[in-house]
């Protein structure tokens, strides 16, 4: 990261995106999107965040048409360090392409930042538009039976180092979701730098499969694949920790 990190005049949302890439290493998930992205002519980012994927399938030879959007300012220029795709500020439902790319795909779970079915519904049908006919959306959300978020808390602290070789320890903190499946989160972070905490605050939403699908219905698509984890795993109701599905635009 070469963008500037002065901790004297960060928040905790400002924090929490600077440092997302060290608090958020390559894994099997990445390696799940990056496959779909390397045999794929064009692909559209959705919520691209840092742009990590895209970038790593550009250096590993990919020349086709990239494009990322992310309604973050902070991941978005750090992205724009590079030229490996077309890079826009703006949420899923401000994508303005037209039938244009053969993959999109929405990793690291920002599905769950599309809080109610409005949003939802609006969104998957700009994916959709951008998608040519036969085109795939590939996400993945987490699955609400498993209520994963009873183990953000306090006891499941982590640390990292930040770019002027500090250590931050973070914490989430969690309720229980509402009627909408809306969990509050905050993400804490200590550290030298600060007197106090900075707190990054946010919700997430767990959505029921049958919803979802038929939130995809209404948007124009329809499930082709669906697995419980990233190995391509069946998904099972009652036992896996995410959703993953490969919609097709029908």
């Amino acid at each position: 990261m070469t963008l500037e990190y002065d901790p004297s005049v960060l928040d905790g949302a400002a924090l929490d995106a600077l440092l997302y890439d060290r608090l958020n290493p390559w894994g099997i998930a990445d390696d799940f999107y990056l496959d779909l992205v390397m045999g794929a002519p064009s692909v559209l980012d959705v919520g691209c965040g840092t742009g990590t994927i895209l970038r790593r399938a550009r250096a590993e030879g990919h020349s086709g048409r990239f494009a990322g959007i992310d309604p973050d300012p902070a991941m978005l220029g750090q992205a724009r360090e590079t030229d490996a795709a077309e890079w826009r500020l703006g949420t899923a439902a401000e994508a303005v392409w037209k039938a244009q790319f053969t993959l999109a795909f929405m990793s690291g779970n920002a599905f769950q930042c599309l809080l109610d079915d409005a949003t939802i519904l609006e969104s998957l049908r700009a994916v959709r538009r951008s998608l040519i006919d036969g085109g795939s959306f590939a996400f993945d959300t987490r699955n609400p039976a498993v209520a994963e978020w009873r183990n953000w808390n306090p006891d499941h602290s982590y640390e990292t180092t930040d770019p002027l070789g500090a250590t931050i320890r973070i914490h989430h903190e969690a309720g229980e979701p509402d009627a909408n499946g809306l969990v509050p989160l905050e993400s804490v972070f200590q550290g030298p730098h600060w007197d106090q905490p900075l707190v990054a605050s946010c919700s997430l939403r767990f959505i029921e499969p049958a919803s979802l699908d038929a939130l995809l219905t209404a948007a124009g698509f329809e499930v082709a694949d669906r697995f419980g984890w990233f190995d391509r795993s069946p998904f099972d109701p009652a036992t896996s920790a995410a959703i993953i599905t490969i919609a097709r635009a029908a």
